[in-house]
C-alpha cells in the first residue's frame, strides 16, 4: 500500500466580529443644508495573523469618505474582522484565502455596519457595490512583482 498526502483543505469560520469602528460628521449640522451630491471616497485593506496552528485571524478595513465640494460630510471606518480555521493549503492558495476569499466572507457585515452608521447620521442611503476581491489581490500581486523580488532571506 502506498503512501499519499491525504490532507484535504478544511476551512471553518470560527467568528465573524467588529474589532472596531468610527463614525464622524466633523461639518454637520450645517452639511445638511446642502445639496446632496456628495463625492463618496471607499478604501479597503486586509490584513491576517496566525494566531495559532491552522487559525488566522483577518480583518478588513472599509473606510468610506464623503465629501460635498471639498467639504467632509461624513467619515466612517469599520475594522470587521474573523478567525478562521484553515488547513490542508499552503503558499500561493493560503494567500489567496487569507487576501481574497476571507475578505469576500467579512464584506456584507462591513458594509452593513457602514450603512447603518451612515443612516444614524441621518444621511441619505449609503448603497455600497460588491467587492471583487479577487481582482484586488491579483492587483496586489502584480504589483509586487513589478516592484521587484526583494530577497527574503534571514542573515
Amino acid at each position: 500500500m502506498s503512501e499519499q498526502n491525504t490532507a484535504e483543505m478544511n476551512f471553518q469560520i470560527q467568528r465573524i466580529y467588529t474589532k472596531d469602528v468610527s463614525y464622524e460628521a466633523p461639518n454637520a449640522p450645517h452639511v445638511f443644508q446642502k445639496d446632496w451630491q456628495p463625492e463618496v471616497k471607499l478604501d479597503l485593506d486586509t490584513a491576517s495573523s496566525q494566531l495559532a496552528e491552522g487559525v488566522f485571524e483577518v480583518v478588513l478595513r472599509v473606510t468610506v469618505t464623503a465629501s460635498l465640494n471639498e467639504e467632509t460630510a461624513f467619515l466612517c471606518e469599520v475594522q470587521q474582522a474573523g478567525i478562521f480555521s484553515i488547513e490542508g493549503i499552503e503558499g500561493n492558495q493560503m494567500a489567496h484565502c487569507l487576501g481574497a476569499y476571507c475578505p469576500n466572507i467579512l464584506f456584507p457585515y462591513a458594509r452593513e455596519c457602514i450603512t447603518s452608521l451612515v443612516s444614524r447620521g441621518t444621511f441619505p442611503q449609503l448603497n455600497l457595490a460588491p467587492v471583487n476581491f479577487d481582482a484586488l489581490f491579483m492587483s496586489y500581486l502584480q504589483q509586487q512583482a513589478g516592484e521587484g523580488e526583494q530577497p527574503h532571506q534571514d542573515a
